[in-house]
């Protein structure tokens, strides 16, 4: 997360997180207009497309670490790549649910499987679900973060196959907002949503920031029991 290698301290870090997200949801529900078509319903956009960009974001962070753990030996690499990773898979999972419920209040389906661009994430939900099955399969050690970077490098070439599939769909269960002659909304709603992304990017790298506090805590206890035992 480029917040971390800015050295923001968390207290302000999650702070910084808390204003925009607040602020985010007084936007969405009190400053961008009512669509047309959707109405009401279609306010979940600005959770569910931000949810979905910061789950980009979260694996191909991890699959950049992984790749600074093969290349160039870079301490700590893949336990980041392994805390980035896990973040993703929740807001990929946050992802499938906010556009479940988007599709059933705007369209009647909760699902369908004849969109490519829903089956392709979810492809890539369950390929990085299958990433903590690999790394706990296997022993702690070099081993097991070498398996897990390259698994990681494998996955992240999913994302723009992921992502080209939502810009190039047509179908009507996911409408594609943003094109080639700019967003397709008006300048309130595409101020609220950049405010939800910048917020939703806020929220994971505090999450992201303290998740990795902990494993790294966690880490150097284990080291000094082995120590004293």
């Amino acid at each position: 997360m480029p917040s971390l290698r800015l050295r923001i301290s968390l207290p302000a870090l999650a702070t910084l997180a808390l204003g925009l997200v607040a602020g985010a949801v007084a936007l969405v529900f009190f400053f961008a207009p009512l669509d047309a078509d959707q109405g009401l319903s279609q306010k979940i956009f600005y959770f569910h497309v931000p949810i979905a960009l910061t789950a980009y974001a979260c694996f191909g962070w991890g699959a950049w670490k992984a790749l600074l753990h093969l290349w160039k030996r870079e301490p700590g690499a893949d336990l980041e790549s392994y805390v980035a990773i896990h973040q993703g898979v929740i807001f990929g999972a946050l992802t499938l649910l906010t556009g479940s419920i988007w599709a059933r209040a705007s369209w009647g389906v909760w699902w369908t499987w004849s969109s490519n661009q829903l089956v392709l994430f979810l492809v890539l939900f369950l390929f990085y679900c299958a990433y903590f099955m690999l790394r706990f399969s296997v022993d702690a050690g070099p081993q097991r973060a070498n398996f897990s970077a390259v698994y990681a490098l494998f996955g992240v070439a999913l994302i723009p196959v992921s992502f080209l599939a939502i810009r190039l769909a047509s179908d009507f269960i996911h409408p594609t907002v943003f094109t080639s002659a700019g967003p397709q909304m008006s300048a309130r709603m595409f101020f609220t949503f950049c405010v939800c992304l910048a917020g939703m990017l806020a929220l994971a790298a505090t999450l992201y920031a303290v998740e990795l506090s902990g494993k790294r805590l966690d880490l150097r206890l284990r080291e000094l029991r082995e120590a004293l035992a």
